[in-house]
């Protein structure tokens, strides 16, 4: 059974044959199935009024564990933003009631920001519900398979995110 890279990589290999396009085999279905986890994401964080970047935020304030609380500084190291994106989104999700700020009490200058109930309500539900649609997606790998997969994956991630 073929698809779209098999059908694109046929095509570029005829009309360059001087090429090695063995590399879009593996980085062009990475690419592809990026954007099809994308769609997904974004339909489970709509169907729980989110953004990407809220659930960014509310996650990482999730997983920080109880108070569930964590420094603007903090949140911005977590989701790769900068601090003017941070306390714009920060702003908004404390609006939404879904965060709030909070005195740091080992610097009276800065705060910390923590999940609220309802926050810890919507994002623990969004992710049950990623989790479920992200299953479904690799249902079609047996589980060696998927854990072969992650190891490779991470193999091809190291070096990025160790640039950070």
């Amino acid at each position: 059974m073929q698809d779209e890279v098999d059908r694109l990589t046929e095509a570029w290999r005829k009309e360059r044959p001087d090429l090695d396009v063995r590399p879009l085999q593996v980085l062009s279905r990475v690419s592809r199935l990026a954007r099809h986890l994308d769609r997904a994401r974004r339909a489970v964080f709509a169907a729980h009024e989110l953004e990407g970047w809220e659930f960014d935020v509310l996650t990482a304030l999730r997983r920080a564990g109880d108070p569930y609380q964590l420094s603007p500084g903090m949140l911005l190291r977590a989701t790769l933003v900068t601090s003017g994106t941070m306390t714009n989104r920060i702003d908004r999700l404390a609006a939404a009631g879904l965060v709030e700020r909070h005195p740091d009490p080992q610097d009276k200058r800065g705060v910390q920001v923590r999940l609220t109930a309802a926050g810890m309500t919507r994002v623990d539900a969004a992710f049950a519900d990623l989790l479920d649609r992200e299953n479904a997606i690799l249902e079609s790998l047996a589980p060696d398979d998927r854990e072969t997969l992650a190891g490779l994956l991470r193999n091809l991630l190291i070096p990025f995110d160790s640039d950070d």
